[in-house]
């Protein structure tokens, strides 16, 4: 009896961890399907519904067919989450292009750089 109860655990944790394995599949491909602006509303039902019915089967052909978009897709959206993080800490620690062209200022009236260098340093910090 001790036995029969043992693997029936190990079966439920196998089974737990494909539900859960698939489960994340789908996340991803259904976030992958609303991120990408190519396709079509119409081509995004056909894949949710194919989605819905096949599970597995669509899931494997999604990623054969649109794999290498959707990593695409995904590095795109992290590089524009840390362009807009890295801004966001850029204006709050630094006060920003007025903090930046205040300094540049003090410097120009302390005669510390040229009309010439001031103009520069202001057309790169509005430009």
């Amino acid at each position: 009896m001790l036995a029969f109860s043992v693997w029936n655990a190990i079966w439920v944790v196998i089974v737990a961890y494909l539900f859960i394995t698939v489960l994340m599949m789908m996340f991803s491909v259904i976030v992958d399907i609303f991120r990408d602006k190519e396709l079509s509303g119409l081509a995004k039902a056909g894949w949710l519904l194919f989605l819905a019915v096949f599970t597995l089967l669509a899931l494997l052909v999604y990623v054969i067919v649109r794999g290498k978009g959707m990593a695409e897709r995904s590095i795109k959206e992290q590089e524009e989450a840390k362009a807009s993080f890295d801004s966001y800490v850029r204006d709050v620690a630094g006060g920003g292009a007025a903090s930046e062209l205040e300094k540049a200022a003090a410097m120009h009236s302390a005669g510390q750089i040229s009309d010439d260098e001031y103009a520069a340093l202001k057309a790169r910090i509005l430009g």
